[in-house]
């Protein structure tokens, strides 16, 4: 007997004999078993699968594309649905049996092969989360072996109080690659009993541990500057270093920034009564419908964009720059619903707004602050990018800093198109500011005062006088203690541009090359020098002539170029200097993160699994870039219910 289909399509031999019964020669038994087995033969599918092609029209070629096995197809398809959830930061819980039971109905009838009996259908938590912890093992993997290969890492370290009411410990890696570019991922996500620094430093090094970091290239640790972080007899900082001796720790400078605004507010009288007064001012349009409803209508009837109140709060960096940003634009419609609800309604807190607010101090404190703070919030906003480093302090502070200056010596005459410079322009107009009785505090007719006539004029030399030149002065007093002392970062400038040095430059120079070796390679000192010379010379005249220092930084710490061979203790200076944090923003962002999934009805979730939601929302690639095959491999590593027919399989078998 021949078969002819196979006689047909004689798709190549394999493995066996060359010679196929039922093929290449008859076959000469007749039971019904030996057709069976010929059926089951892979010879025999490649031919029916050729034949069902060309009566369908496709080619021939693609009907020899592997075959798909519906077993793991279902599992892969598993883990698109729960990688879904996790990265949108949904219930995985709740949704993965109903996302499953949606995809049957939209026709993926492959997932009923995971419906293996009554009690193994794959969509119990504890199946849910041996998938979730195999998702989050794909993402991690890649990460440690190139942190692993670095030539230095960080961390960047901060605690917080979850939803449930529990410490939560986060931390962030920092390291560089062979082309000197530098990277941030979540690291893990612990919990502690208590935030002293003993229990913060025994859950770092356990996960220092754990993830089999090399300690020999951690070179730096960034935190929020508290003391129980930075203190100098037991702080976390102190007692790292005391293990790890070559960690550099910084505190955060976008906390120090919020530091330094909430300080030179504090230390003028009216500035921070005004801070209150906004606070104020947001508490009462917040607390009610109907003052909410009044001031609605007062900034439709006055033409100006439908606003809402910003709070002012010392957790969120910079927060007044939004609420005198809505302010100042809308201010003409807040007087005026205060207006309407202290003499229509007879509400005396109300009156109370109006009565500090409808002030010609207080206009052009608003005013002052729409000039100033902007530049803060681009400062702040420099310092809360992932790759910040120590440069972007020392470029960008003093350049603030003659900024803010020059709107304190500008005078009687503010800057041309500052909002200081139209503020009696604003008062005078009569569709906006001039409808309001706005007059210095201290000229309203008060019980037993007579009331004095003040110019204009007068009044604004005594704003000069009280209120700009002790808030600016105080700002620039400020941010200069804050950062101007870099400590041992200040000695990375060597690695920059340099111009023409005179004999007390080099000797400069020098000692910070000093004091970096004996930090980073005490070793290797002379060697640091002696490079340094060489290096000078590309600097002045060669390759890096016209570079900014974060270029010549690169160029060094880059493993691919010819220069870490030239250079390699500079190379090893270069990339620490680039892989220092100079804040914790990355923590920050984590703990936004997890206050998204970890919310008041998932308040439950804690440990590995939440630790494991964090680095698929942080990390992980979208959906479509996943590497889903990894996944199949890592989820059948464990023995599992569901198998495909093929007993020769090398995944799940």
């Amino acid at each position: 007997m021949f078969c002819r289909l196979c006689r047909q399509h004689k798709p190549a031999p394999k493995t066996g004999r060359a010679n196929r019964a039922f093929v290449e020669v008859g076959a000469i038994v007749y039971r019904k078993d030996y057709l069976e087995r010929h059926i089951t033969m892979e010879h025999h599918q490649d031919s029916i699968r050729c034949q069902a092609s060309l009566a369908s029209g496709i080619s021939v070629i693609n009907s020899f594309e592997p075959t798909i096995v519906l077993e793991h197809e279902a599992v892969i398809g598993g883990f698109k649905c729960l990688y879904w959830l996790v990265k949108n930061e949904l219930a995985h819980h709740t949704n993965y049996p109903k996302l499953l039971s949606l995809a049957e109905l939209l026709g993926c009838d492959y997932f009923r092969k995971l419906k293996i009996d009554r009690r193994n259908n794959y969509r119990s938590h504890r199946i849910i989360d041996d998938m979730l912890e195999v998702l989050a093992e794909v993402i991690e993997e890649p990460i440690l072996t190139k942190i692993k290969s670095s030539q230095g890492i960080s961390l960047e370290v901060d605690e917080t109080t979850d939803v449930s009411v529990g410490r939560q410990l986060d931390l962030h890696v920092r390291y560089i690659d062979k082309e000197g570019l530098v990277f941030n991922h979540f690291l893990d996500l612990v919990s502690i009993a208590d935030g002293k620094a003993d229990t913060i430093v025994a859950a770092v090094k356990n996960v220092i541990l754990k993830k089999g970091l090399p300690t020999e290239k951690l070179y730096g640790l960034g935190t929020d500057g508290a003391a129980v972080m930075t203190g100098r007899v037991n702080g976390v900082a102190k007692q790292l270093k005391d293990s790890f001796p070559k960690i550099v720790s910084v505190a955060c400078a976008a906390h120090r920034l919020a530091l330094a605004c909430k300080d030179s507010s504090n230390d003028v009288r009216y500035m921070a009564t005004f801070r209150d007064h906004l606070q104020e001012l947001h508490l009462y349009f917040r607390n009610s419908a109907n003052r909410t409803a009044t001031l609605k209508a007062a900034s439709a009837t006055l033409g100006v964009s439908d606003l809402k109140i910003k709070e002012v709060k010392d957790t969120r960096w910079l927060s007044q720059h939004k609420a005198i940003e809505t302010l100042q634009r809308n201010l003409s419609a807040v007087l005026g619903a205060l207006a309407e609800e202290a003499e229509v309604r007879r509400c005396p807190g109300a009156k109370g707004l109006y009565t500090f607010c409808a002030t010609y101090r207080f206009v052009a404190a608003v005013y002052l602050q729409a000039d100033v703070l902007p530049h803060l919030a681009c400062l702040s906003k420099v310092f809360q990018k992932a790759h910040v480093c120590f440069l972007h302090i020392k470029e960008q502070v003093p350049v603030t800093i003659q900024t803010l200056r020059s709107i304190k010596e500008a005078g009687l005459t503010p800057l041309p198109g500052s909002f200081l410079s139209r503020l009696h322009q604003d008062l005078d107009d009569p569709q906006g500011l001039g409808a309001f009785n706005i007059q210095h505090e201290e000229e309203r007719k008060r019980r037993g005062r007579d009331v004095h006539e003040v110019s204009r004029e007068e009044l604004w030399a005594r704003f000069q006088r009280e209120v700009i030149h002790p808030y600016i002065t105080g700002l620039e007093t400020h941010l200069d203690r804050r950062f101007h002392d870099l400590d041992i970062l200040g000695a990375f400038s060597v690695l920059g541009p340099l111009g023409r040095a005179t004999p007390e430059d080099d000797i400069i120079k020098i000692s910070q090359l000093q004091t970096l070796a004996r930090k980073f390679c005490p070793e290797q000192e002379n060697e640091v020098l002696q490079e340094w010379f060489s290096f000078k010379n590309h600097v002045l005249t060669g390759a890096f002539k016209n570079k900014d220092q974060e270029e010549i930084l690169r160029l060094l710490a880059s493993e691919i170029d010819e220069w870490a061979n030239l250079y390699p203790c500079l190379s090893l200076l270069a990339g620490i200097a680039l892989v220092i944090p100079v804040s914790s923003v990355n923590c920050e962002r984590d703990f936004s993160t997890m206050n998204r999934v970890k919310t008041d009805l998932r308040n439950q979730l804690q440990g590995e699994h939440l630790a494991a939601c964090l680095r698929i929302s942080i990390n992980g690639p979208c959906p479509e870039a996943f590497p889903y095959d990894r996944a199949l491999e890592y989820f059948f590593k464990k023995p599992r219910k569901i198998k495909c027919p093929n007993k020769g399989c090398k995944i799940c078998s």
